[in-house]
Order: C-alpha cells, then structure tokens, then sequence
C-alpha cells in the first residue's frame, strides 16, 4: 500500500513530540497501520530544536498545508478556536482527514465540524483533546460499546489536581501553589481555563457526548473553579474520610443528563480519590461492566503524542474504508443521537459538605438541623469544633444525603439569615461514586 502522507500544524511540545515519535517508531507503527506513515510537510512559526526537520518540508503558514494536494491527514496542534477552526474546516473541505488535539475546539465547534466531515466522507480524530496520553475516548467509544453508560467522573486537569494535591499534602494555600505551578509550566500566566473548571468542562462535554450519545452542548455544562477552596476545608474532608478533587461529572438521570464540573470531596478509600500530581483519571460506570478506571498522563509531550499518533494510525486503517462502516465520532450513528436535555445546576442532586460558623450559644444546632429537616435533608454527619476563644465561634461541618441543589440553595439561604451565624456557609458537593 502507498504510504499516508501527513502535515502536522504547529510544532511546539505536542507537535515536536509527534513529529518525533511518528519517526522514532516509525517502524513499529507501520506494522501496525499497514502502510508507512510519513511526514511530509511542517507548518511553525519557529522550528523546534529538539526535532530534526532537516529532510522535510517547512512552511510558516499553516493553510498551505491543508491546499497540499499529497497530504492525505491534517495533523491540527495550534490551538484555539479562531484559525484552528478555519484550518479544520478548510481541509475538510479539501477531502484531508483531521486529527486534532484541540478540547475546545472540539467542545464548542464539533457539531459543525462533524457534520461537514460527514459530508466529505472523511475521519476526524481527536482521542489526544481529552486526558492526554490515556485513550479514554476510544475505551468509552469502542470498548464498551455494549453498554449503557450511567455516569462517568473525572480528574481531567492535571493543573487543578497539581495544585490540590500540594495543598492536601503539604498545607500550602492554593496562591502559593498555583504560583509554583506557573513556574514548572503546569499552569499559564493567564491559569483561568485551568483553576475555572473550563478546560476540564471542554473535556467532559466530549466524554459525556460519548457515553450518552448526545450532541456536543459546551454551553450548558456547569464550571465551578478551586479558587476559593481553603486548606481548612481539605483538612476537614481529610478528618471526614474524603479527599477534595476538581471533578468533572456526567450522569444520566430520568430527566436529563447532569453535566458539571466543580470542587468535590470524594471517598479517600476510592483509587480516584488517590490520583495526585498531574496525572489524570476517568471512570466510567457501564451497566454490564460495572466500574472502570483509566489513569495516567493527561498532558505532555510524548503522552498527548501517543493518543495523536494512535488516530493517524486509526485513519491509515479505515481511510479506503466507506464512511458508514466506520466508528462514528460521537460513538452513536448521527440520526440516532439523543435529545435528553442537559440539566441546569439546579436540578442536579449530589450530597453536600457545609462548614457553617456559629455562635457558642445554647439551641444554635438544634436550629440549624431544623432548617434542614424543614426542606427534606437528612444530614449523614455533624463536627462540631471547639469554639475560637477570642471570636466565640464554632466551626460546624455537615455531610447530607444527597439532595437537588435547588433544595441545598434555600437551606442555605436560611442558615445564612440566623443572627447566630456569621459569614457566608462553604458548600462543597460530595460524591461517593457508587451505583
């Protein structure tokens, strides 16, 4: 078979790792694709000294790729939502298979790019925008495809679970640990994406889209960030039996599907709850296979390479293929997609963590478990600290069964107006993970 030739966008720390690894393994990888994989053209801004492009073609404009009329994939590494998508588009519209690493790009345009990759008869790729190296997709996508998918949670934000992580461990506060992680390039100047639960909700828009077969709807998905979580709070879940994780969560409901990501204490026995650092873990709750767990690098040079490279692999494969005998990008054939609503925030149900700071005075808890009883929530576990001796206040910490949001909102609106109770009540949900 004639070679698949490929023209990769941009060369920085993914780029750079998969123009290296497609030649370092360049062997290995043609026994598995059954045909050579070569590069042919480069489009960077600057070269990368750590790839030797010296017997291939650079160019410093990324749409002179996609109008090369010997590039079969389109390698997208740039980036963004503005030029990636026009870059997509255009080589779809030349007939080029994509292979992308680009979450947001996928999240918020993947409906129009799919369908216009349909219309061309051509595959996009994109296992590499979601947990890096680990290949969560094509698991949830193609190993599980016998089953009906309950729910799925996920670390899917190395920087997030870096900067938890340190503060669990070491008691730092989170501005000491976020400057850390800027300064090891966990984290960009500008950490929003990361610390707002963005990136991660980009991500769990796609996994959820699989699992459940519905559209892709970035727009609805819940982001809650880490910004405001305290050590104190991490040590009381500690004392509790629960770790605080940056959680994106999916789950499939008679009334829709909750898709949210947000601070969330989980069980400590639970191997998630054990995930630190960096590294990313998933799992996903199939109906026939139960609980599964997928863990490892969710970023990095050669990791994000590894799930690159694996769907040009896929595309060398299926490319003579006929468009309908391949796997669907979102798991499920496009005229049998779902219309099951995504909830709003409201209408989700989880259990709750409450630190509440109280008045040293008679009758204060039997107040508070009145508020709460009043609305239908039964608390599962109560601390009550020592009172502060200068402030004469105590730090009390609630654990509830689980309960919508909507009903924890107004319970917290009443704790909040008694005289005995000072400050703003710190909600935090809990997830045990279990059926």
């Amino acid at each position: 078979m004639k070679p698949v030739k490929v023209g990769i966008c941009g060369l920085g720390t993914v780029g750079g790792g998969t123009f290296n690894v497609l030649k370092r393994n360049a062997e290995e990888i043609t026994r598995r694709a059954g045909r050579a994989i070569e590069v042919v053209q480069v489009a960077t801004r600057a070269l990368n000294p750590n790839c030797d492009t010296s017997d291939t073609l650079i160019t410093d404009d990324v749409f002179t790729v996609v109008t090369n009329p010997e590039i079969d994939v389109v390698v997208e590494l740039i980036g963004g939502y503005t030029i990636a998508k026009d870059l997509v588009l255009q080589a779809i519209e030349n007939g080029k298979h994509v292979i992308t690493a680009n979450k947001a790009l996928i999240a918020v345009h993947g409906n129009e790019i799919f369908a216009k990759a349909r219309e061309k008869g051509v595959c996009v790729g994109f296992e590499a925008a979601v947990a890096g190296g680990i290949p969560v997709i094509k698991a949830i996508r193609e190993g599980l495809a016998a089953n009906r998918i309950n729910w799925l949670a996920g670390i899917i934000n190395g920087t997030g679970n870096f900067i938890l992580s340190e503060m669990r461990e070491k008691g730092r506060a989170f501005e000491d640990v976020l400057k850390e992680a800027q300064a090891l390039g966990y984290a960009e100047a500008d950490p929003t994406f990361d610390v707002e639960g963005i990136d991660a909700a980009h991500k769990l828009t796609i996994l959820a889209s699989i699992a459940f077969g519905i559209p892709l709807q970035f727009d609805k998905a819940y982001t809650e960030g880490i910004t405001q979580l305290t050590t104190t709070d991490v040590n009381y879940a500690e004392k509790l039996g629960y770790r605080i994780k940056h959680l994106g969560v999916a789950r499939r409901t008679e009334k829709g599907i909750e898709l949210r990501v947000h601070p969330t204490l989980i069980p400590a026995d639970r191997l998630i709850a054990n995930v630190n650092g960096v590294m990313n873990a998933v799992m996903v709750n199939g109906d026939a296979i139960g609980d599964t767990l997928y863990y490892g690098a969710g970023a990095g040079m050669e990791p994000t390479a590894s799930a690159v490279i694996a769907d040009i692999i896929d595309v060398a494969r299926v490319m003579e293929a006929e468009p309908e005998a391949r796997v669907p990008y979102l798991a499920f054939q496009t005229d049998a997609l779902s219309s099951l609503p995504i909830l709003p925030i409201t209408d989700c149900e989880s259990a709750y963590y409450l630190r509440i700071q109280a008045s040293d005075n008679p009758g204060v808890l039997a107040k508070v478990a009145s508020i709460m009883s009043e609305r239908g929530i039964n608390i599962e576990s109560i601390i009550q600290q020592e009172a502060d001796e200068q402030e004469g206040k105590v730090p009390m910490i609630l654990v509830t069964h689980r309960v919508t949001e909507s009903r924890i909102n107004d319970a917290i609106v009443a704790l909040e107006a008694l005289d005995s109770i000072t400050g703003n009540v710190v909600r935090i949900r809990v997830e045990q993970l279990t059926n």
